[in-house]
């Protein structure tokens, strides 16, 4: 990687960029960057620029390539798997500055918009017209589009309407070597390879985003929230199974357990039953006769599913609380906790209940309680593990114990992450889920955009000589029943 002349010599020609206020050199001013929101990865870069225009991002690409300098693209930093960790030798391209809503075409129902643009700034804007965009992270006060096109976001909605790539229109930005790059168009096909699906989720690896096309959507003509409550969880699981087997597709079906439903009450006030085991948040849209008959048909399912309460928001106000109390879920956590410790792992809804029941053993095997929250109807977990990082060893048996939820989530026939990424976090369990030829494949792909494995080396794809020692690790550490549904190809 580049060596200190590589560096003094892009630094001289940075500045003839960017003023000197946004050329980041010193510890005390590159310190806030050192991590995402999974703090528990820290590292400095060598320095952090703020660009606040696409010609400043080419010509900052350009020089990088030049000089070989790595390059970590930063949104906000809320992400949760170290996919925005700094690389100790390179540069941190952040792209916070670039914030604008270029444009809104209410008759296309489109968006144009920076990627420092935050999630819910785009449905604030374009609410005027009737309109918004609907994958809603919990963190979408603060997180940035572009940083949920690195990581192909999802949220309490993707249910009903995708995840990030399935609500995104086109993307340009530059390639490694800094040449304008415009991917997907502002109609339903475009000719060529489509390559954007490529782009969304791979966490800054093959290319630079600097301005993304975001479809709207309608806001719903009438909407309802239920809640309701189960004095187990493995029942509440099963509701959610019943829901989804009698056809009926919720806007947002989520679950919480005893340890969340507490914390979150404690922090929002949201009217949650304290005592229940787990509860399932539902939201249901649309014209109001349908919502009143799904309604209907989904209080009958949790009636005869083993539902002890029930309760249907009154009014937008209590819509709001309700939801305000799962996506404090995180926030709340920590006020029980000097740290935790989030997975993202993602399973088929039959093994809720199984996936759930390995989770408690595991927790009292380890001795670190975990409160669960998670996008219940497309099975996406995130067990939050509780622990403090002062006291010596803590976060090592932390990670021990993630690393074999996420095992059991591939033993099950799910996947290692729904929506956070794979970053640095979980690049150890990437050769449980892939072969060798897989991720031969993975590499090729990066190879063939980026053949100097400049942009955010060192994240989601794992070295082929390390995959052996993973797999080795995994099956010396985890239980026999934890890992006997694991196939070469699974």
């Amino acid at each position: 990687m580049a060596d200190e002349a590589a560096i003094h010599n892009l630094l001289k020609e940075l500045r003839d960029i960017l003023q000197d206020d946004f050329i980041l050199t010193e510890e005390t001013q590159l310190r806030p960057f050192e991590c995402d929101g999974l703090s528990a990865y820290r590292q400095l870069p060598k320095l952090a620029v703020l660009p606040e225009d696409e010609q400043q991002v080419q010509a900052i690409i350009r020089l990088s390539h030049k000089y070989a300098v790595p390059i970590v693209t930063r949104g906000a930093g809320t992400g949760l798997s170290a996919g925005a960790l700094p690389h100790p030798e390179g540069l941190l391209l952040v792209l916070s500055r670039m914030s604008k809503i270029l444009e809104i075409n209410p008759a296309a129902m489109t968006a144009r918009v920076q990627p420092g643009v935050r999630n819910l700034a785009i449905s604030e804007a374009t609410g005027r017209y009737g309109l918004f965009y609907a994958p809603d992270p919990s963190s979408q006060i603060a997180c940035s589009i572009g940083g949920n096109i690195a990581e192909n976001a999802g949220g309490v909605h993707c249910l009903k309407y995708g995840l990030t790539v399935h609500n995104i229109l086109q993307i340009k930005g530059f390639s490694v070597e800094g040449e304008p790059v415009t991917l997907g168009c502002g109609g339903m096909d475009n000719a060529g390879f489509n390559l954007m699906p490529l782009i969304i989720g791979s966490e800054g690896m093959l290319m630079v985003v600097t301005e993304i096309t975001v479809r709207l959507l309608p806001i719903p003509e009438h909407v309802e929230v239920m809640l309701a409550a189960f004095d187990a969880i493995d029942t509440a699981g099963q509701a959610v199974s019943n829901i989804i087997s009698a056809g009926v597709i919720p806007a947002g079906l989520e679950m919480m357990d005893n340890n969340a439903i507490r914390a979150a009450e404690d922090f929002a006030e949201a009217g949650y039953p304290r005592d229940a085991a787990a509860i399932l948040l539902i939201e249901i849209d649309g014209a109001k006769s349908s919502c009143e008959e799904q309604l209907q048909k989904i209080s009958n399912i949790l009636n005869t599913s083993g539902c002890t309460s029930l309760k249907i928001a009154r009014d937008d106000k209590e819509r709001a609380l309700f939801w305000k109390g799962r996506k404090s879920a995180f926030p709340a956590v920590g006020r029980i906790s000097p740290d935790y410790y989030c997975m993202d792992g993602t399973i088929p809804r039959k093994s809720l209940a199984e996936v759930l029941n390995t989770i408690s053993t595991l927790s009292e095997e380890y001795g670190f309680p975990v409160a669960n929250v998670f996008h219940a109807g497309d099975g996406n977990l995130h067990p939050l593990i509780l622990y403090d990082a002062n006291i010596p060893g803590q976060l090592e048996r932390v990670e021990e114990m993630g690393a074999r939820v996420l095992e059991k989530c591939i033993a099950v026939g799910g996947t290692i992450t729904g929506e956070h990424g794979v970053g640095v976090e979980k690049i150890r369990q990437m050769p449980l889920q892939f072969t060798d030829a897989e991720l031969t494949l993975f590499h090729k792909v990066k190879a063939a955009l980026d053949p100097q494995n400049i942009l955010n080396p060192g994240k989601n794809i794992p070295l082929l000589k390390h995959c052996q020692e993973y797999r080795a690790l995994s099956q010396n550490r985890v239980p026999e029943n934890l890992i006997s549904n694991l196939t070469p190809a699974s």
